[in-house]
Parts: structure tokens; sequence; C-alpha cells
């Protein structure tokens, strides 16, 4: 769930350092978090860029949690229309933060679209270049087996996929994978 806000706008590399700093601060539980002033928390997530934003949404998040459900195992119980509702009522929250939360954190079945996704579908004339994140996510909600770890491990091929061939500047079109696709 912190992965999913601290990715926004940053790659893996500096998330992994923030909560690695957490960690190393015993910060990576519900309770912490939400007893920490939004000033530490922001300075512990200071790699992953945009930390005042990023803290304050966190504490938000922490908060909408709390006044929802009290906590977060109560909170993930709901069904995941319901869940992801709330979880878009939040500010800072959107499409693809949400269902990163409902997949990875909450293990509901939920098809994460993100940058990756759309220049690949987009670059092997699968979508149109002004598809929505929704209408992408038909893709493969209509196409895959509703699964969770089909639905983890088609975005974690999805991603590798972006980061390795199908990036946003020099592409590596010759050699992708998915070239006679």
């Amino acid at each position: 769930m912190i992965g999913a806000v601290l990715t926004q706008n940053t790659n893996w590399l500096n998330v992994s350092r923030a909560l690695d700093n957490l960690k190393a601060q015993g910060l990576l539980s519900f309770e912490r978090l939400e007893s920490l002033p939004v000033e530490s928390l922001a300075e512990n997530i200071r790699p992953s860029g945009y930390y005042n934003q990023k803290a304050k949404r966190l504490k938000g998040l922490l908060a909408a949690i709390r006044a929802d459900s009290g906590d977060l195992e109560t909170f993930f119980a709901q069904d995941p229309a319901t869940l992801r509702d709330k979880l878009l009522q939040v500010k800072g929250i959107g499409p693809e933060t949400a269902d990163s939360i409902l997949l990875y954190a909450a293990e509901k079945q939920a098809f994460v679209v993100d940058a990756y996704t759309h220049r690949i579908l987009c670059r092997h004339n699968l979508i149109a270049e002004e598809s929505d994140y929704h209408e992408i996510q038909e893709v493969f909600v209509e196409a895959l087996p509703a699964e969770i770890a089909t639905y983890n491990e088609y975005h974690a091929l999805l991603v590798r996929l972006g980061k390795d061939y199908c990036k946003k500047t020099n592409p590596l079109c010759k050699t992708c994978p998915l070239a006679d696709f």
C-alpha cells in the first residue's frame, strides 16, 4: 500500500530506498505510520521524490482507512468495487494507485494499468492513443482469467517489457519479444 503511493512519478529503485528508510526506523506498520508526524514521514520517504506531497497522501489514506473501518484488515475485507470507490475518494489516489493497492495489498482482482501498459498496447496497435484507463483495463479483464496471480504476473511482465524494450525513448522494437505479435 505504501509502495503504491510512493511509486507515483518515480521509479521503483527510489521507492525501495524510501521503504528501506521506513523499515530501518521500524515504521512499516499502520499504527506507527499513523502516529508519525507528517514532517518525519516526509523525511523518511525523501528518496521517492515529491516527498512532502506523498507524505500528505499517505497520511490522508491512513486517516480515511481509520475513519472508514478502524483498521487495515477490516478495510481490505470489503468487496473490491466498494474498496476501489473508497480509495478513489482519497486525495491523490487515482485509478492506477487504487488498483495497485487492491491487487498487491488487499489481494483483490484488479488489473493495474500504467504508462508501460499504455505505451506497449499503443505501439502494437491494440488500443488508440487516446484510450483511457478503464478502456485499457478492459482489454485485460476480458482476455485474462480473473485471478490475482495472473493479474500480478501480467502487470510485472508488462513493466519488465516496458523497461527493457518498449522504452519511452529509443525503444528496442527489433529485439522486442512481442515483435511478431
